[in-house]
């Protein structure tokens, strides 16, 4: 097939490439809808379980239906033998919490081998919602010399992995605003890595294999994000009235401001408004309210120093600037940041993984060939 010249859409920009029940990204009005619901609305009020089943199922679970659901999930928690020796191994090797994770995602085949290529696509997904967070604790806890916690059945699912980051049941706080963050970062439109587990899944595939390929796509900075950067810049500014100045300089070097401007959104990203809101809850309850009053105010100097200095591009506040402080408030270190947007993520990772299925269709795009045409093997004594 021939492409005509002129038709690349670089980076695939603007070209729509299916149909999703999934989330609505509405960047011009800042709006994002999940499954029918306002990211406002579902984030603060759902479990994760409850978001996961609604995502798959495209409705809510009812009181008998969720608690199968949760078991289900609960059962399959534990990781097989290998897959925590291949931690110990990435934790030896100091290897980043990513790909720690990418790795013993791909050993989660071991819970339940399959001789047929595309597996046994709910199950897998069953354990890969469950395996997450064991993952990411027990490998952070090799990393910091402790001992792996083992996962209990009767915490929900968030709650279960603060416990196995902390070795203590957390507070309906804690958990409440760690649940919020999940269900807030849960889906978001055809982004790169959910794109690229369709795109694997799409071959006929199995599950797991599309999600490991999904997080290969997360790890890149330019998708994954930079929540930790962001906070690293609230602490180096220190106070709100030494703001100004040090945002100037930034801004006058050429420095971008981590926390500020998406790519989508050319408003106030609305997870951004719902964990400041969490944030702000949670600080109040649980939490270093001069913290968060420090974080505000430098929002606001941020937003009006950057319509002073770019008008009209809008770089106005995203989820990474009020992610690392909820994450930071809870006790997350920077490097847990983004393995944790991944627990969350590996929902709608799953629910596409399932939509993509449903379409049965290969993605197969075109590409538009710019090299040299009608060259010549070089006859022997030529290259000689």
């Amino acid at each position: 097939m021939s492409i005509a010249n002129g038709s690349v859409k670089a980076g695939l920009e603007g070209i729509v490439a299916a149909e999703t029940r999934l989330s609505r990204v509405d960047g011009q009005a800042g709006r994002l809808t999940i499954a029918g619901f306002s990211v406002q609305e579902l984030a603060t009020k759902a479990t994760f379980e409850e978001t996961v089943y609604l995502l798959w199922h495209d409705t809510l679970p009812d009181t008998d239906t969720l608690t199968a659901f949760r078991q289900a999930l609960a059962e399959r928690r534990a990781l097989p033998e290998a897959t925590v020796a291949l931690l110990r191994a990435a934790a030896k090797a100091e290897v980043s919490g990513m790909d720690a994770l990418r790795m013993a995602a791909g050993s989660l085949s071991l819970s339940a081998p399959d001789q047929n290529p595309s597996g046994n696509p709910e199950r897998d997904a069953l354990i890969l919602i469950a395996a997450f967070p064991t993952i990411v604790a027990t490998y952070w806890r090799l990393r910091q010399g402790q001992n792996p916690v083992t996962p209990r059945t009767d915490l929900g699912h968030t709650a279960n992995y603060l416990y196995m980051l902390f070795n203590e049941v957390p507070s309906p706080e804690r958990t409440r605003g760690l649940e919020t963050y999940l269900n807030t970062v849960v889906d978001h439109g055809f982004n790169a890595s959910t794109f690229a587990g369709r795109v694997i899944i799409a071959t006929q595939s199995d599950m797991i294999s599309a999600i490991v390929g999904a997080l290969g796509a997360l790890k890149g900075p330019l998708h994954g994000g930079a929540p930790g950067p962001a906070l690293d810049m609230v602490f180096d500014i220190g106070a709100v009235d030494k703001a100004e100045a040090y945002i100037r300089q930034k801004i006058e070097r050429g420095e971008r401001l981590m926390g500020f401007g998406h790519r989508v959104y050319k408003v106030r990203d609305p997870r951004a408004e719902v964990l400041g809101m969490a944030a702000k809850q949670f600080y109040e309850a649980d939490g270093n309210m001069a913290l968060y009053q420090l974080v505000t105010g430098i929002e606001e100097i941020a937003v009006k120093l950057l319509a002073e200095y770019k008008p009209g591009r809008n770089l106005d506040t995203n989820v990474e600037f009020y992610t690392a402080l909820l994450l930071h408030g809870l006790g997350l270190t920077t490097e847990l940041f983004t393995p944790t947007f991944a627990i969350g993520r590996v929902g709608g990772w799953t629910a596409h993984a399932f939509e993509q299925q449903r379409e049965g269709r290969l993605i197969r795009p075109q590409s538009q060939y710019i090299g040299a045409e009608n060259r010549h093997w070089p006859a022997a004594e030529a290259v000689l």
